[in-house]
């Protein structure tokens, strides 16, 4: 078993100095998420597309060597986006339109937040999820994750996120999802 990596520091990172490590980044989310190596291939374009977006901000981990055991991602989410119109399309079907417009009008939408299973355990996500929303300017924050338990699920509980659409299935995944929000700040 690979010993947990000692955490020396959380730092937010530009689009160009996460682009840098790119490849270090997207290895960390394909282990974290347990994906195939050759998601890295089909993700990468999607997560430059993204660093482009309207506020996008991330944050990392580093640990002792300066490798990267944790990220988190997001930006300003707007029609037009494929997540956007994904759960406003899910909403449209259980929600009041006066509750569709309250959710998808002036959220971030928290993209990505890993830790490498390593270092989880420690209260990592938490300070991820934190230090990545300390500067955003919208007044909610939407993600989506997998059904079912997991220390993710933990996490977002505990931080007050509360059911915004459950059981939702995203085109092109089996798996059922739901969609979590809260307000801003944390």
């Amino acid at each position: 078993m690979t010993a947990s990596p000692r955490l020396e520091r959380i730092i937010e990172m530009t689009a160009q100095e996460l682009n840098v490590r790119l490849a270090e980044a997207l290895s960390l989310y394909v282990t974290a998420m347990n994906y195939p190596p050759g998601t890295v291939e089909q993700r990468a374009p999607m997560w430059l597309a993204h660093m482009l977006r309207e506020d996008w901000r991330c944050v990392v981990a580093l640990g002792e060597r300066d490798e990267l055991v944790g990220i988190g991602y997001g930006y300003r989410g707007a029609a037009g986006q494929w997540w956007h119109e994904q759960v406003r399309r899910g909403l449209t079907t259980v929600a009041p339109p006066t509750a569709v417009d309250e959710w998808m009008h002036d959220y971030f939408e928290l993209t990505e937040l890993h830790v490498l299973p390593r270092a989880q355990g420690r209260g990592l996500g938490e300070d991820l999820l934190r230090r990545l929303l300390e500067g955003v300017h919208t007044s909610r924050v939407l993600l989506s994750t997998p059904e079912g338990p997991s220390k993710a699920w933990k996490l977002y509980r505990r931080v007050g996120f509360v059911d915004v659409l459950r059981h939702y299935q995203f085109t092109g995944d089996p798996r059922p999802f739901a969609v979590l929000g809260r307000a801003l700040p944390v």
